[in-house]
């Protein structure tokens, strides 16, 4: 997390934020503004992902990533992953990641994500002390590269690449028109957050609604690795 602050911070000194101007034609071959979303497309940005005002999540049947950018610099991210666990195959880490505030387009290509402090994510452990709770999520994020090509059978695609060069699943466009929870500050008595157990002592749960469902697809997810994210 220190180096990837660390390497933020001197992106930020050497190439300051120009827009798009200076960028290639594959940053141009349509406008980065709409929502966009991998695989299936079943996680979508928006009220239909997460509710931050009560820090809930609605489960999609699938897991995926999606990001909506606006043409005015504010952004919106939703995640939904898994994890395997290469000694014990019944461990798999879900986790459900929302943030949303502003970005900057750097004129050498990279783009940088600047959460506003309402961030949050729910994570799922069946083989932990812990089974599942909900956190603050807040990191800046840096992605070194990002780039849109054009499907021959599915249009306009999203590439973006990690700080440490690691792919995000490919996105497909679904919406030139952002689909984004409001681009303010939507909860702020985040210094006071706990992190929340979700299930009850005695309840035997170990996955919220929807959870079962999504794990039986994650196993063959993980599988195959495709949500690199």
């Amino acid at each position: 997390m220190f180096f990837a602050a660390s390497l933020i911070s001197l992106l930020l000194l050497v190439s300051p934020a120009l827009g798009q101007a200076n960028l290639t034609a594959a940053h141009n071959l349509t406008s980065l503004e709409g929502t966009w979303s991998s695989g299936s497309r079943q996680v979508v940005t928006g009220p239909g992902f997460a509710n931050p005002n009560n820090r809930t999540f609605i489960y999609p049947p699938t897991a995926g990533v999606s990001y909506s950018f606006t043409d005015d610099g504010f952004f919106e991210s939703a995640r939904y992953r898994f994890t395997g666990n290469g000694s014990d195959p019944h461990c798999i880490l879900g986790a459900m990641v929302w943030i949303h505030g502003t970005y900057q387009l750097l004129d050498n290509g990279s783009m940088i994500l600047a959460p506003f402090a309402d961030g949050y994510q729910q994570i799922q452990d069946p083989c932990a002390a812990q089974s599942n709770f909900i956190e603050q999520y807040n990191d800046t994020e840096l992605y070194i590269s990002w780039q849109i090509f054009q499907d021959p059978v599915d249009g306009y695609k999203l590439h973006m690449f990690q700080f440490d060069g690691t792919p995000v699943a490919p996105q497909f466009q679904v919406s030139t028109t952002p689909n984004m929870l409001p681009t303010q500050l939507l909860v702020n008595d985040t210094p006071s957050f706990v992190a929340q157990s979700l299930l009850a002592t005695n309840s035997g749960e170990t996955w919220t609604p929807g959870g079962i469902t999504a794990l039986a697809s994650a196993i063959f997810t993980v599988a195959l690795g495709s949500f690199l994210l």
